[in-house]
């Protein structure tokens, strides 16, 4: 009897502190994920008030719908340079600012400020630069490259995109960096000196190698991010010119609300989320093969 109380009350305590934090996971994030596969299985419109099961229909539509595949492989370009280019220049600022230069700590909070901005707010902010500013400047001292708007060229307009991602996410994945440099064993760095490694070796051979777990960090959550990109995306160039930036996530969004199929706009989304999925699963998987002890 002592014992089943005990139990109750330990219950009950756990309850207590987890119990909210349950809750809202639940009705939050659970609920409308299970409640979104149900309607993969639907032809809800987005507005009726009623609905049809048609069974597997709209997956059959997915894989039929080849904007959504060109989307989806548009999308793969623009995940495979911004996660190369955000992380290599992550990894080159933190490494730049541990070496104890003045004021690094002012440029460390500089360089993570654009993170901080809104997706929204950030998109007009480059558009404003693209269009206006770099316009002016190109103009001005006579460079064609810059003489016009890169957000009217379909080839411009995607490096646009990358270009403004990597400055927002740089500077966040640099922290992660900076983190992990100072964790680094000063005496394994000496131990590689005295024995004759010098600059790139000592990077290759030594720093890189116990960098792994924070590499395995910042590709995960940039692959989410870029992956996942919408806000920037509207705001910056509205999927234009003439559909030549416009994204997966941009792509589910139109076919779900705009064209009024949700039930596949719904399945397309479900896919995404398997892809994406099993894309950032083996990275992680393949990445912990690499890690080595300290």
């Amino acid at each position: 009897m002592i014992a089943e109380k005990g139990v109750w009350n330990r219950l009950r305590t756990r309850l207590l502190f987890t119990g909210p934090t349950l809750f809202a996971f639940l009705t939050v994030m659970i609920v409308p994920f299970v409640y979104g596969i149900y309607l993969t299985f639907t032809n809800w419109d987005g507005i009726a008030t009623s609905h049809t099961l048609v069974g597997f229909q709209n997956y059959g539509e997915v894989f039929r719908d080849r904007d959504f595949w060109q989307s989806f492989a548009l999308t793969l370009k623009y995940v495979l340079f911004s996660v190369v280019l955000i992380n290599a220049i992550a990894f080159a600022l933190a490494y730049a600012l541990t070496k104890g230069m003045r004021g690094q700590s002012l440029f460390r909070a500089g360089f993570f400020v654009p993170n901080l901005v809104g997706g929204i707010v950030l998109g007009f902010i480059w558009q404003f630069i693209f269009s206006k500013v770099l316009v002016y400047f190109g103009t001005k001292a006579d460079i064609p490259l810059l003489s016009y708007s890169w957000l009217t060229d379909p080839d411009k307009a995607f490096w646009s995109l990358v270009i403004v991602t990597v400055w927002q996410y740089a500077g966040y994945m640099m922290v992660i960096f900076v983190a992990g440099l100072m964790n680094v064993p000063n005496d394994i760095l000496e131990a590689a000196s005295i024995d004759g490694a010098r600059g790139w070796m000592r990077m290759r051979k030594m720093t890189l190698p116990l960098m792994v777990p924070s590499f395995i960090v910042t590709i995960f959550l940039s692959l989410q991010r870029c992956f996942m990109v919408y806000d920037v995306n509207l705001s910056l160039t509205n999927g234009g010119p003439f559909k030549s930036t416009e994204f997966v996530s941009m792509h589910v969004y139109e076919k779900a609300f705009l064209s009024r199929d949700y039930g596949v706009g719904q399945a397309e989304a479900f896919v995404l989320f398997l892809l994406v999925a099993a894309v950032t699963l083996l990275q992680v998987y393949f990445s912990k093969k690499l890690e080595v002890e300290a």
